[in-house]
């Protein structure tokens, strides 16, 4: 019966808050015909830098946490401006980003730091109550207030669409006159601050710093971004898809550790035959609308 409780509801979507908030930055890069793999190690860093900060540094979290945001943020730009100036693949860029900081986050501490004070108690202290047994915690609220943000930058602003264009055709993009370089350096700064973003709420929701956290989250957040509707190669998507995407892979996770008898990697099966099918929809719908495309031009 715990299944179908609004409180579960409500608490699954909770538990993949830092999921969902890096893979709607990701959803830009993506749709843009880039990607980022920095993302995970990107969590894990900030995550030990606001625990040392905080407990052995003594910082406020009123400092602490725009320092984090800043970090990501500016990790994220700095290799924006490198695959735009230098010309270099974004997977080996990021792939990079991703080695500096886990071992940035290594460097900081080897060990998690429990996070206590206002931190610790601010996921708790913050709710909206939705019955005398369900409320909706603070992450929560950060993860819907960041997909409605991300939702009209997405759809509703000249820098969405910009990356529409250029994720659809960067070469027409570049004859039309778009700022493509800026552009580019935009969503990768954009991915920076939310993997940042999403460090803060894993403290939040975790009252730790951990440098390990968020290993392999980055292939979890592609996933999610593919399984939700948006292509690999760029121009289609939708950030909505994107949360579609991180609560179906909630869902199996959800539904296997209700299960009981089944190993846990079984979700890593699950998720990664589901996305081979999405893949391989996606490339039969372009194959489709190629060959329509091509009869109706010879018809003319």
């Amino acid at each position: 019966d715990g299944f179908f409780t609004l409180q579960y509801f409500v608490s699954f979507v909770s538990a993949d808050a830092y999921l969902g908030i890096a893979a709607l930055g990701l959803t830009f890069v993506i749709l843009s015909g880039g990607i980022d793999l920095s993302v995970g190690a990107v969590i894990g860093c900030v995550s030990i830098l606001i625990g040392v900060l905080i407990e052995k540094h003594h910082w406020s979290p009123l400092l602490v946490v725009p320092v984090a945001l800043l970090f990501g943020t500016a990790m994220g730009a700095s290799m924006g401006a490198v695959i735009h100036c230098f010309g270099l693949p974004p997977f080996l860029v990021t792939l990079a980003g991703m080695f500096f900081a886990r071992g940035l986050g290594f460097l900081i501490s080897l060990e998690s730091v429990p996070v206590g004070g206002a931190l610790a108690n601010f996921n708790s202290d913050v709710y909206v109550p939705l019955s005398s047994r369900a409320f909706v915690p603070a992450t929560t609220l950060l993860y819907l207030l960041a997909f409605l943000i991300a939702f009209a930058v997405a759809h509703f602003t000249r820098f969405g669409r910009n990356v529409y264009a250029i994720g659809g055709n960067e070469p027409s993009a570049r004859l039309m006159g778009l700022p493509v370089g800026k552009t580019k350096i935009g969503v990768y700064t954009l991915s920076g601050f939310c993997a940042a973003l999403a460090g803060v709420t894993y403290v939040l929701q975790n009252t730790k710093g951990d440098p390990t956290t968020g290993l392999g989250l980055e292939l979890d957040a592609i996933a999610a971004v593919v399984i939700g509707g948006t292509l690999l190669s760029g121009g289609v998507g939708l950030v909505a898809g994107t949360l579609l995407g991180v609560m179906i892979l909630g869902i199996i996770q959800a539904i296997i550790t209700f299960q009981g008898t089944l190993n846990s990697w079984w979700t890593r099966i699950i998720v990664g035959a589901l996305l081979l099918a999405f893949i391989l929809l996606q490339k039969l719908i372009q194959a489709k609308k190629f060959q329509t495309a091509k009869t109706f031009q010879t018809a003319k």
